[in-house]
């Protein structure tokens, strides 16, 4: 009995480049993530408000009927 072994090495081409896509594409989202969290984007409270108010003015009802 002979203990004759074969050894097989595999190497890798280097991929279709998936990987790389999907890592570029994690951090751009990260990147615009920490833009918008920088600049208060998502921080409760807010700091500035809008208030609007609309004033109508009075129109004068003529006396008489509907007809």
């Amino acid at each position: 009995m002979s203990n004759d072994r074969e050894t097989v090495v595999v190497s890798g081409n280097g991929g279709s480049g998936a990987g790389w896509f999907l890592a570029g594409i994690i951090v751009l989202a990260l990147v615009v993530v920490g833009f918008l969290y920088f600049n208060g984007t998502f921080s409760g409270g807010g700091g500035d408000s809008v208030e609007l108010t609309i004033e109508a003015p009075e129109v004068p009802v003529p006396e008489g009927g509907n007809g």
